[in-house]
């Protein structure tokens, strides 16, 4: 009972999109807010409101676009970068099951959650919502960086630029805002 309540207002401090939002795709205010470019010649780039990844075109063993449910709460979008040394990047984007389900309970306690992480981030002057959840020590590892996306479609964008790339050899930069 404790981990689940623990889950649901880990579920709840996720700034989620409301419920008639989900999907990105439908909101016209939900718009990718994603520039590509021509990025320097064999790396690919990402530069993203959480951080800036940069990897060796060559250096790409594989990339992986995949969904997954987390502790039956948390819906996951996840791009992964796996390269020939120890980096292995993720990059998701992060939804609450009980929010997509269109509860009304769900969506006013996501509500409180996504208010008291603005006012946090206003107190400490920073942007905590952009940033990666984790919970040590179980979602650090060494030689793991991770990135939060706000927006599927800028993940959808993400791995696009990132798979043209990986496919045709040249150097890309894609800027999320």
């Amino acid at each position: 009972m404790k981990k689940s309540l623990a889950i649901l207002a880990f579920a709840a401090l996720l700034p989620v999109l409301p419920a008639t939002a989900q999907n990105a795709n439908q909101d016209p205010a939900a718009e990718n807010q994603t520039e590509e470019s021509n990025g320097p010649h064999r790396f690919w780039q990402a530069s993203l409101p959480g951080g800036h990844y940069m990897v060796a075109i060559d250096r790409i063993a594989s990339i992986s676009m995949h969904q997954y449910v987390l502790d039956a709460q948390l819906l996951v979008d996840e791009v992964v970068i796996d390269t020939n040394g120890r980096g292995l990047a993720r990059f998701y984007y992060v939804s609450s099951v009980a929010e997509s389900s269109g509860s009304g309970t769900a969506s006013r306690i996501a509500a409180k959650g996504r208010e008291l992480v603005e006012r946090a981030g206003q107190r400490s002057g920073s942007n905590i919502h952009e940033l990666a959840q984790k919970n040590y020590p179980t979602t650090s590892h060494a030689g793991m960086v991770e990135y939060r996306i706000l927006n599927r479609a800028d993940l959808d964008a993400l791995y696009q630029s990132l798979k043209n790339a990986w496919e045709s050899g040249k150097g890309r930069k894609l800027t999320v805002q």
